[in-house]
């Protein structure tokens, strides 16, 4: 009986060693981005201020609840027309605009950030979709009374794929939103916003919504 020759099992080549690390750091990339964005929203809400809020301008006046009341209807236009006197003192209480509650059904987010040194997050408007239109700032603080509508925020700019955080996002497009707040004058400086900023008028505090 002859014996069958079988050829020589050939042996399979190993992967070098130091390309293992490689390949698992690249199939790791590769989940996270087919289960979307590697960031993850924080609570909003359980944000630490990094400054004091000693040194925080008028914070006395900034944190405040939003009166009850028909609001009285404007446009960002309207904010940026808003005449400016001589900056308040540090410690100045709310007087003439600042105690009116205003809503702007139509407006344009152009860009958002969470401050840290105070908590509050910014929202950018702008009367229309246009990337290099005149810009206000709104502002919904830390506060309890607020939390509420800091987490909803966080929630609608997150379904467009926007993480809040210390980061300056340029919305590209713009998101149509609407607010509701108080009219405050702020004081010029100059980390307060981008350069389309038209005003130191604000609603501040304020709600603001994403439609």
């Amino acid at each position: 009986m002859r014996k069958t020759a079988f050829p020589p099992l050939r042996r399979k080549k190993r992967l070098p060693s130091v390309l293992l690390p490689v390949i698992a750091i690249a199939a790791l990339v590769l989940l996270l981005w087919a289960c979307g964005s590697v960031e993850k929203q924080s609570d909003l809400c359980q944000c630490a201020p990094t400054a004091p809020e000693s040194s925080d301008y008028r914070t006395a006046a900034k944190h405040v609840d939003l009166p009850a009341g028909t609001p009285t209807e404007i446009s960002v236009t309207d904010v940026l027309n808003f005449p400016v006197g001589p900056s308040p003192a540090a410690n100045a209480p709310r007087s003439g605009r600042e105690l009116q509650l205003f809503h702007i059904a139509n407006a344009f987010a152009q860009l958002v950030w969470l401050n840290p040194s105070d908590c509050d997050v910014h929202v950018e408007l702008s009367a229309t979709a246009d990337k290099n239109a005149p810009r206000i700032i709104v502002e919904t603080p830390l506060m309890g009374s607020f939390c509420q509508a800091r987490r909803q925020l966080a929630a609608q700019f997150n379904a467009h794929k926007v993480i809040i955080d210390i980061n300056r996002k340029e919305l590209n497009p713009p998101l149509p939103a609407e607010v509701l707040g108080l009219a405050f004058q702020d004081v010029p400086h100059a980390t307060r916003g981008s350069a389309q900023v038209g005003t130191v008028w604000e609603l501040h505090p304020a709600v603001v919504t994403l439609k």
